[in-house]
């Protein structure tokens, strides 16, 4: 055989490993991007009219499966005090860092009120962290808003939680929103119990903020999501 065959063959097994490796590479990267969806269990839905909406959930594969989205709503069942709330988990072939989330989730409450028909009073953005019954440390955004879509504007307050949970390796964005007026039965005063319901937790972070007890309590819907 001439020194051409044998680097032919040499070129040759060259490619088969470097495409065994490559092989090797992405089923590693495949196998590892499974999704550990976060949610809320029933036990915390349980006794207050919160149910899950099961013709709301959405799923997303992008990249060929790389990147995955994976999305549960919860809604109040009233008709005089709506509430419903997103548990999104996102699963990237990288971990967003805290600004790409933060950016994300502040992207997410813009598309939501949009579409809801919803105006943000920017003024009253309240941002601040917590500690989840996770284990996770959390960020989160606090606006009041005007849903315009009703025949009288009702009052609403929006919540966004967001945090990055390492052991599931995905990203948890959590919205809520709660009418807290009822001005089309002339109650223009604010019912917060609902709006407690969502963001309230056991060490009772915006108990001061309301001037209320009812937001201490280890019941809080987004204070319990489970994602891991």
């Amino acid at each position: 055989m001439g020194s051409g065959d044998e680097k032919r063959d040499k070129r040759f097994y060259a490619i088969i490993a470097a495409a065994v490796i490559i092989l090797i590479i992405l089923t590693v990267i495949f196998s590892s991007n499974n999704i550990t969806s976060a949610y809320i269990d029933v036990s915390t839905l349980t006794g207050d009219e919160w149910s899950e909406d099961i013709n709301e959930k959405y799923r997303e594969d992008k990249l060929f499966g790389l990147e995955k989205l994976r999305s549960f709503k919860y809604e109040l069942n009233n008709n005089s005090y709506p509430a419903y709330v997103t548990v999104t988990t996102i699963k990237t072939l990288f971990m967003m860092n805290e600004k790409e989330l933060s950016d994300m989730t502040a992207k997410t409450v813009t598309e939501e009120t949009k579409q809801l028909n919803i105006s943000i009073n920017s003024s009253s953005k309240i941002s601040g962290n917590r500690v989840l019954e996770n284990h996770h440390r959390s960020s989160y955004i606090i606006y009041n808003g005007t849903d315009n879509s009703k025949s009288k504007p009702e009052k609403i307050k929006i919540f966004a939680e967001s945090w990055n949970c390492a052991q599931s390796g995905s990203s948890v964005i959590c919205i809520g929103f709660a009418q807290v007026t009822d001005n089309a039965h002339n109650k223009s005063s604010e019912l917060l119990d609902h709006w407690a319901t969502i963001i309230k937790d056991k060490d009772g972070t915006f108990v001061d903020l309301y001037g209320s007890q009812i937001f201490k309590d280890e019941n809080g819907l987004f204070f319990n999501v489970i994602c891991h």
